[in-house]
């Protein structure tokens, strides 16, 4: 075992600003953070955020487990993004590499592809190394708004009827584990989330919907596993909703963590979109702010 470290959490990081969030309120909290930085997608200015930092590939589970053990890491988090579409390209074995661990697992231990069955799968193993997952917002639930109309912009009535019908669509295709993001526009899905991500299925709605006007929904699934998938907005989101022509952005209030919320809320004003974090839950069984 590596000297030097005491209690250290362990950090899987994919793409985006969330792995910063995590390293960074770790850090403050105390916390030494051992870094993992899957190849391809972490942004390496997370060395600056860690007492230990490695590469590895995506596909390599049993190297995430020798390097974390290695620094004595008994607790880990996974957090940013990871294209689950990349895995079915062509070449996908030389491309990816898998070691040994994660090959058993991808085709002998899981019985389905799902998000939620190979992640926990993944979970299970790391914790049979003495390794726990544990919450992905533990060191960020600040970035997680309740419930109201986040900009300046009221949703029209328009508006409140397309999130009214879209509202349990989006909820039950999270149910089934399809998607967590639909796009509506008079009341009427345009656009279905499954593997390509939010950011490719805006991309697809702004093509299908070249009038706009639609409304993005993004939602956690009903029983949301806290350790992986947490749905994540940003500026960016707003950004690409823009070039979509959507005219809205509504998301489940205390389950969606906003990156960098102020500058997300500051865009879509200046842009005209609404951004709306709604609540489902025993707080507020009304889906309408």
């Amino acid at each position: 075992m590596a000297a030097g470290l005491d209690n250290p959490l362990g950090l899987i990081a994919g793409a985006g600003r969330f792995p910063f969030l995590v390293a960074g309120g770790a850090r403050r909290a105390g916390r030494a953070v051992v870094i993992i930085g899957l190849r391809g997608l972490a942004d390496p200015r997370l060395r600056e955020q860690a007492d230990r930092f490695h590469w590895s590939g995506v596909v390599r589970l049993g190297q995430w487990i020798r390097l974390l053990r290695r620094y004595g890491v008994g607790e880990a988090i996974m957090a940013g993004s990871v294209r689950k579409s990349d895995m079915y390209c062509h070449f996908r074995l030389l491309r990816f590499l898998p070691d040994w661990t994660s090959l058993k697992l991808w085709f002998f231990e899981v019985p389905d592809r799902r998000n939620d069955t190979i992640l926990r799968a993944v979970a299970d193993r790391m914790a049979e190394k003495g390794i726990i997952l544990t919450d992905s917002l533990r060191y960020c639930g600040e970035q997680l708004p309740g419930p109201g109309v986040l900009g300046r912009l009221r949703p029209t009535d328009t508006q409140r009827k397309d999130l009214a019908f879209g509202w349990p669509i989006a909820r039950e295709i999270g149910r089934l584990d399809i998607g967590q993001s639909i796009a509506v526009k008079e009341q009427e899905v345009i656009a279905v989330e499954a593997i390509e991500g939010t950011d490719r299925m805006i991309e697809r709605a702004g093509t299908l919907c070249r009038h706009g006007g639609w409304m993005l929904i993004k939602v956690a699934k009903p029983d949301q596993d806290r350790r992986f998938d947490v749905p994540t907005v940003g500026p960016e989101t707003i950004e690409n909703l823009h070039r979509a022509r959507g005219t809205a952005l509504v998301i489940e209030a205390r389950r969606t963590l906003v990156i960098d919320g102020p500058r997300l809320v500051q865009r879509a004003d200046q842009l005209g979109i609404v951004v709306m974090a709604v609540a489902d839950g025993p707080e507020d069984p009304s889906p309408l702010p």
